[in-house]
């Protein structure tokens, strides 16, 4: 007899404006990974820990409110780096304060060591918690801390 096997948890992973430009940024501030091999490892990670990932990135505000929208009745646990609409976007807080699992909000960079504008966040007001200044490191961690959550049922 073969033991039952768990559904993978659907978690969605929202990536905002310029962050399919990581690795080509000539300062490093994001790392020099890729964006497609960031995605990549973030998917094999989702795998092993029995999440189904959906990954995606948009440099548009109105898309980004869409898919949170979207995610409300199809995912269990959200992950957004919204990038620079992080600092600007009350769409998107407003989306993401009507999504009803877990909310981790990341960054590849530490955000409160950089531009004094960079440190107010409108998606902390939504966020269950906050992964920032680990590089792709703080995004395996993020996928890892959603899972977690939405098993336990906390939020």
């Amino acid at each position: 007899m073969t033991a039952p096997t768990t559904a993978p948890i659907p978690i969605l992973f929202l990536n905002g404006p310029n962050a399919n430009l990581y690795g080509l940024d000539p300062s490093g501030t994001y790392g020099s990974e890729s964006f497609p091999a960031l995605q990549a490892r973030c998917e094999r990670h989702a795998e092993s820990i029995g999440v189904a990932l959906d990954f995606r990135q948009s440099n548009h505000e109105g898309v980004l409110v869409d898919w949170i929208q979207e995610g409300r009745g199809t995912k269990a646990g959200l992950v957004i780096n919204a990038a620079g609409l992080t600092y600007s976007s009350v769409p998107i807080l407003d989306a993401l304060l009507a999504f009803p699992g877990p909310i981790i909000e990341t960054h590849m960079s530490n955000i409160w060591k950089r531009e004094p504008f960079r440190h107010h966040s409108y998606v902390s007001r939504a966020a269950t918690g906050v992964i920032a200044g680990l590089g792709g490191l703080g995004y395996a961690l993020a996928i890892t801390a959603v899972a977690t959550l939405v098993r336990e049922g906390g939020k």
